[in-house]
């Protein structure tokens, strides 16, 4: 007698943010048939988001959303009820100016998140969730304009930094403490996001990446805004990159046997905020000297832990995770201007 074999389900958390519904949407592709419970507490995410996404990859959402935080959740009865294949725990607060350290720390790394690492870790889920590259703060790496290894991380210069930071040290714990007891390492990878770019942003306000911005600048008629003098330099990563070592991440890439730990997750290059303006112009089709650069002065509140420089040493993620970043940053960010030209504002640039 045959039995029906259940499509799998996954579980993500911030589903309705930028790179969850990014990720909700290439789930349903990657895996056809597959069930997506969406967590979104709704303070900044939206169903728009989710909706569009969908529609980016030609599909309609199939899932379900539970407009709860993830303190609201009964874990252990979620994955219990679903089985998941994997959990993406992506929902979190990642403004970088907000000064409350006790509602930032409580939020990110408090109770709830060790009840999700315990329930996944008890049940053998896969758990991939997003830390940030604001763990590293300003490294020695920095001041020699050196890529950043994972163990360069613990010194981050904001509460958002060290909340995430806070994130890592639960998933370490709870995983020695179950190999300690002589367990399986549980199989759970934290992905330090660095500067995400690309098609869903548009809700995030002054959270939207520099790609964005200065975009949305120049197609208001107006010069891109930049620090002086745009020599800050970030590693700028597609958000299809960031859903690739999502996927990799929870053995839907390369390799089914992805090792658990904490890795990059960047595009290894290192682009300037100039560079940024220049290749949005690009994608524009507008001259420099048309649009040039407008340089303004950095605040003393944005300086205290502003990083000038950022750059993801991916190499771990190569042969830890088997992935390798497949978009250009320059040339990702000109092909998004484009795109926010013609599908944002419905028009295009002459």
């Amino acid at each position: 007698m045959e039995t029906t074999q259940l499509a799998p389900s996954f579980i993500v958390t911030g589903g309705c943010g930028f790179v969850g519904s990014n990720l909700v949407a290439q789930l349903q592709q990657r895996v056809p048939g597959c069930h997506v419970i969406v967590i979104d507490s709704m303070r900044t995410g939206t169903f728009q988001t989710l909706v569009d996404a969908c529609q980016r990859c030609g599909e309609h959402f199939r899932g379900e959303v539970l407009a709860k935080g993830v303190g609201e959740v009964l874990w252990d009865w979620l994955l219990k009820e679903h089985k998941p294949r994997a959990v993406f725990h992506l929902g979190a607060i990642t403004d970088t100016t907000v000064d409350d350290e006790a509602v930032m720390i409580e939020q990110n790394a408090g109770l709830a998140w060790r009840v999700i690492v315990s329930a996944c870790a008890e049940r053998d889920v896969p758990l991939v969730y997003a830390s940030s590259a604001a763990t590293y703060g300003t490294p020695g790496q920095a001041l020699r304009k050196e890529p950043f290894p994972e163990d360069a991380a613990g010194r981050p210069n904001n509460v958002y930094g060290f909340s995430k930071w806070l994130m890592e040290q639960v998933h370490r714990r709870i995983s020695a403490e179950r190999v300690s007891l002589g367990e399986k390492q549980p199989w759970i990878i934290g992905l330090r996001f660095f500067n995400v770019f690309g098609p869903g942003e548009s809700h995030k306000g002054s959270m939207a990446s520099m790609a964005y911005q200065l975009t949305k600048q120049i197609l208001a008629g107006g010069r891109p805004r930049l620090f002086e003098f745009g020599e800050q330099a970030r590693d700028q990563v597609s958000v299809d990159d960031i859903v690739g070592i999502c996927l990799a991440s929870a053995g839907l890439g390369e390799r089914g046997d992805p090792k658990p730990g904490i890795y990059n997750a960047g595009s290894g290059k290192v682009t300037s905020f100039e560079d940024v303006a220049s290749a949005v112009r690009s994608g524009l089709g507008i001259a420099q000297a048309e649009r040039p650069t407008e340089f303004i002065p950095m605040p003393a509140s944005i300086r205290r832990f502003y990083q000038d420089y950022t750059c993801a040493d991916m190499s771990l993620a190569a042969s830890g995770l088997g992935f390798k970043p497949m978009h250009d940053p320059v040339e990702a960010i000109a092909s998004y201007a484009r795109w926010i030209a013609d599908t944002e504002d419905g028009m295009s640039v002459e």
